[in-house]
């Protein structure tokens, strides 16, 4: 373990004005998911929370993203501390980073096993390099994925691909996980495209975009009809926003796509 943190949580600004934050992982070689990075994690979701940007990038440092959880944990867990283990991991990073109110954007570069991967799946929106590659290897400790990964898989590429990635074990390249629908884009120089979508996402309307969030989180839970449901009132909000009344001015005056956004 490093004699850090194995997390580092920066604040940074675009040119507009608009507050992002980065969450990076900062423990090589392997970025490994023991319990001091879980730790540091859940402190950084939890600032997140408190003190909510208005876009998320969450990263790597080294030569993987991370080589997944560190076995020792596991090591010696009765059932229910089991359980308890997965209760404190959703309920402490899983849950609290869906439920963020701005994009979150998890940038791939390399390998990406086990916890890691299943952060990204909580994430708005995963872009990766073309040598990046995933996989939830937990069959090798006689385990499943255990922090939400199978189901946010399923939801993203379909039961039958989330059965065959977890059953096998096996590990899957950017294209495939692209071509799948679980990685949103490829790209060669990510940390440039990954700013730059941060950049833009954090320069919105970032209400706006957490209305989406919980849109599509209803649909997630209740379906199509209970989305419906929701809908009218989560975008209804919208209307008391200065930056939606100041977009419908700026698009009736000046045309579109000359909005600024403030995210009030």
């Amino acid at each position: 373990m490093s004699a850090t943190k194995p997390t580092n949580l920066t604040r940074e600004f675009t040119d507009a004005g608009a507050e992002f934050a980065t969450i990076t992982l900062t423990n090589p070689p392997l970025n490994l998911f023991d319990r001091a990075m879980m730790d540091a994690l859940v402190a950084d979701i939890a600032a997140l929370t408190a003190q909510t940007p208005r876009a998320v990038l969450i990263r790597a440092e080294g030569k993987v993203v991370s080589g997944g959880v560190d076995v020792n944990v596991f090591d010696g867990l009765t059932v229910e501390q089991g359980a308890q283990l997965w209760r404190d991991l959703f309920g402490r990073i899983i849950h609290p980073l869906e439920a963020l109110a701005c994009p979150v954007v998890f940038a791939a570069h390399g390998l990406t096993l086990t916890a890691a991967f299943e952060m990204s799946l909580a994430c708005d929106i995963i872009l990766a390099t073309p040598k990046a590659k995933f996989g939830l290897v937990e069959t090798v400790v006689g385990l499943t994925p255990s922090m939400g990964g199978p189901q946010r898989l399923a939801e993203r590429a379909g039961s039958g691909r989330a059965r065959e990635f977890v059953m096998t074990g096996d590990l899957y390249d950017a294209a495939t996980m692209a071509d799948w629908g679980v990685v949103n884009a490829i790209h060669d120089d990510l940390d440039s495209a990954a700013c730059a979508l941060v950049t833009r996402l954090a320069d919105g309307p970032t209400m706006a975009h957490a209305a989406t969030k919980q849109i599509i989180e209803a649909w997630r839970s209740g379906g199509v009809a209970h989305a419906d449901s929701v809908t009218p009132e989560v975008s209804g909000q919208l209307f008391g926003t200065a930056d939606l009344r100041g977009a419908v001015r700026s698009f009736l005056e000046v045309g579109p796509g000359k909005a600024t956004y403030r995210g009030e």
